[in-house]
Order: C-alpha cells, then sequence, then structure tokens
C-alpha cells in the first residue's frame, strides 16, 4: 500500500516522502495516528504541488545564502580599543560587538549564534571569523583589534593628507573667485555704458525740442 507521510516515523521517512508499506501496518498503525495518508490522486497530486513549493524555497535560500556568503567574504571590520602590555586588551571582543559592527558599518543583518568565535578577542591583531551562514557555508570575515593610540595616529595622519590638499583646493577657490569678480566687472561697466548711452538719446530728444 502506498502512503504518504505526513510525520516524522522512525525508520520510514520523514514529512512528504512517499512510501509502500504493508497494509495492515498502515491500517492498525500509521493511519489511526495520522502519521500518513493515502497516495491517492489528489493526494499525490498536492503532494507534487508541496514539492514543488518546497523546491523553489529551497532554491530561493540557497540563493540568498550565496548572496551573504559573497559580501561577508569582502568584510573587514576594525576595532579601536585600550590596551596594556603584551597586546592585552582592557575588555574584549565579542561576537555581539562583531554582529553589531556588521549591521552599523556594513548594513549587514546577522545573528550573533551564527559568528563562530570561541572566545572573545583580547589581543590587538588581526583575526579571520568565520560566519555560519548556512550548513558547510562559512564565509571568513576579517576583523582588526587596534590600540586606540593606533587609531589617533591614522585619523591624525588622515587629517593632515587633507590638510596637504587644501592649499589647491584654496588657490581654485580663489581663481573662480575672481573670475567671478572679472564678470561682475565687466556687466557693470555694460550696464554704464548702456546708462550713458540712454542719457545721451535724452539729451538729443531735448534739443530738438527746443
Amino acid at each position: 500500500m502506498k502512503v504518504i507521510l505526513l510525520q516524522d516515523v522512525p525508520g520510514l521517512g520523514k514529512p512528504g516522502d512517499l512510501k509502500e508499506v504493508a497494509p495492515g501496518y498502515a491500517r492498525n498503525y500509521l493511519l489511526p495516528r495520522q502519521l500518513v495518508t493515502p497516495a491517492s490522486g489528489s493526494e499525490m497530486a498536492n503532494l507534487r504541488e508541496r514539492l514543488a513549493a518546497t523546491r523553489k524555497r529551497v532554491e530561493k535560500q540557497q540563493a540568498e545564502h550565496a548572496s551573504l556568503s559573497q559580501k561577508l567574504a569582502g568584510v573587514t571590520l576594525t576595532f579601536a580599543v585600550r590596551a596594556g602590555q603584551n597586546n592585552r586588551l582592557y575588555g574584549s571582543v565579542t561576537a555581539q560587538d562583531i554582529a553589531d559592527a556588521l549591521l552599523e558599518q556594513e548594513g549587514l543583518t546577522v545573528e550573533r549564534r551564527t559568528i563562530v568565535l570561541h572566545e572573545p578577542l583580547r589581543q590587538l591583531g588581526t583575526f579571520e571569523v568565520p560566519v555560519r551562514v548556512a550548513p558547510k557555508v562559512e564565509p571568513k570575515i576579517t576583523v582588526k583589534v587596534i590600540s586606540s593610540e593606533e587609531a589617533s595616529a591614522q585619523a591624525n595622519a588622515a587629517a593632515s593628507a587633507e590638510a596637504a590638499e587644501s592649499p589647491e583646493a584654496s588657490v581654485a577657490s580663489a581663481a573662480s573667485a575672481a573670475s567671478a569678480a572679472s564678470t561682475e566687472d565687466e556687466e557693470d561697466a555694460e550696464e554704464e555704458d548702456t546708462e550713458g548711452t540712454e542719457d545721451t538719446e535724452d539729451t538729443e530728444d531735448t534739443e530738438d525740442e527746443a
């Protein structure tokens, strides 16, 4: 007798499986407990629809996992922390810290428990941290833990680089302002010439009337 499993049945199968069982086993055990349903024509059609829907759902989930995995593989997170002797941290960087940074800096939502960090990071350095996106799918993100002093030095270097570029920006701005001023002077001169011409014409008209 062919039946479709509605629930997990140890030694037989999982929900949705089509199985051949002894009629007595089905009538006396499986059917009364609503563990299976007879594989009639309508039930087989429903089974095919459910299998198709499940397949689409799995394919969509796999695509989402692949996309997230690709994004995570290119991520580098930097944590600036206070450190003491032997590069030991005053505190630690935890899986929750990493999850929060992924959301704030990269816009990626990852549950803390999927970050494979057996213990918090308590040393300065660069670490490769796996993220369990799905079974057998564990991309690694790069986590850099640097001292607050190093972070300040990097910020100062960036500020110096901007300051080095600013004179050129000032020269360009000054040139632009000078050009604009020159244009305004030319426009003022043209307006004066126009007004002078109009005054001369008014004077000539007055003399003619006289």
